[in-house]
């Protein structure tokens, strides 16, 4: 079996109206082109600690991995929706999307009850069912590097 191929390292796909974007989970040996796809993004995606394969969606066509899509599920009631990466050449068409709801089918049918994602983008997760609520839950960041360590602050009593 040939090993799949990715967008940016490989001729563009012709435009062909009858070739179709597969979204599928990915297979084994696909994780060399998944990486590739989300070394796209150095500024936007984590680099390393990536989900494993069974965790990935690809989106295909003929024979070219132009995206993908991780569904990392934490616990029943916790999954994240996770390193989504869409070749420059094909965003807008789509596969985005695609992706994203073969995610939200897994978690559905394993009984996840909320997903998260993490993203520069939330309209685009928006647009996919997903809402930003202020006040509600908050996602905390700190960079190791610049934090100083300290006691834990102890909680007041009230």
């Amino acid at each position: 079996m040939d090993s799949p191929r990715v967008a940016h390292h490989d001729p563009v796909p012709r435009q062909r109206p009858e070739a179709e974007v597969m979204v599928r989970p990915a297979r084994r040996g696909e994780m060399a082109p998944i990486r590739r796809l989300v070394a796209l993004y150095p500024d936007e995606l984590l680099q390393t600690g990536l989900p494993g394969i069974p965790s990935f969606f690809v989106a295909e066509r003929d024979g070219v991995l132009l995206g993908c899509c991780a569904l990392e599920i934490y616990s029943k009631r916790l999954a994240e929706v996770r390193s989504l990466a869409v070749h420059p050449t094909f965003m807008g068409k789509g596969i985005g999307g695609q992706l994203v709801r073969a995610c939200l089918g897994r978690a559905r049918r394993r009984g996840v009850r909320q997903l998260l994602a993490v993203t520069s983008e939330p309209s685009f997760f928006e647009g996919h069912g997903f809402t930003v609520h202020s006040g509600w839950k908050t996602a905390v960041f700190a960079d190791p590097s610049d934090l100083v360590e300290q006691a834990p602050s102890k909680r007041r009593s009230e």
